[in-house]
């Protein structure tokens, strides 16, 4: 009976020794998986902040962006319109320099010749039947509200102050003189040149009832040499 108890003493023993290391091994893997789990949160959490702030900077920079892209845009606007200025101002120049007479012009146009009248013993006044200066005037207007952008006269180029003197048989034009025939030429639109020099009652209409030979024959093709500055 005695062996019995002993046995039985030795088997509660043992099996409280096993579960005693069971609890002990039990929490020691608890207190590890714990420790494991924590350490893994932290690193998430870590990655989870870098991420934020890469996605705050990334915003940030996208929104920079976007400025410099909208200012690169109103640059290109006022570029543009600068461009624009200054190819008006250049336009407007080169205008000016054809009027003044500083370059030279090519173009379509017309040739207006003005020629005096045949010589009639029985015409008392010779002045009636040969060109004056505001014969020639009548056709330079005429051409200029036309349209025309240059006009010379036997090649010599008008400009914004020229002046023509009639001195007899001949034409002065800026002291220079030239005799009859006269041939004025034009660069513009040779339709629209030519119907306002043949409107009935017009410019060519008063200069053959003036006994003036009047002959206009359009171009496709008129080059007028600039102005020599004189030294």
């Amino acid at each position: 009976m005695r062996g019995k108890h002993v046995i039985l003493s030795l088997v509660c023993l043992v099996l409280g020794f096993i579960l005693a290391f069971s609890f002990s091994l039990a929490n020691t893997e608890q207190a590890e998986l714990g420790n494991k789990t924590n350490g893994q949160w932290k690193q998430e959490e870590a990655l989870r902040d870098q991420i934020l702030e890469y996605q705050q900077k990334n915003n940030s920079l996208q929104e920079e962006l976007f400025k410099k892209q909208e200012k690169v845009v109103n640059m290109e606007k006022e570029f543009s319109k600068e461009k624009q200025i200054y190819f008006n101002l250049a336009e407007d120049a080169e205008k000016y320099r054809m009027y003044l007479g500083k370059t030279k012009v090519q173009g379509p146009g017309v040739n207006v010749t003005l020629s005096d009248a045949d010589y009639d013993p029985n015409e008392e006044n010779a002045n009636n039947y040969i060109v004056h200066e505001h014969h020639v005037f009548k056709v330079i207007n005429e051409l200029y509200i036309a349209g025309a952008s240059a006009v010379a006269i036997n090649g010599q180029r008008l400009k914004h102050d020229s002046y023509i003197l009639c001195n007899g048989p001949v034409i002065q034009i800026d002291g220079i003189e030239y005799p009859a025939p006269f041939e004025i030429t034009a660069i513009g639109d040779p339709d629209v040149l030519s119907s306002s020099m043949n409107i009935t009652g017009g410019v060519k209409d008063q200069l053959v009832n003036d006994n003036i030979i009047f002959k206009l024959e359009k171009k496709n093709t008129v080059i007028l040499e600039p102005i020599i500055s004189e030294s």
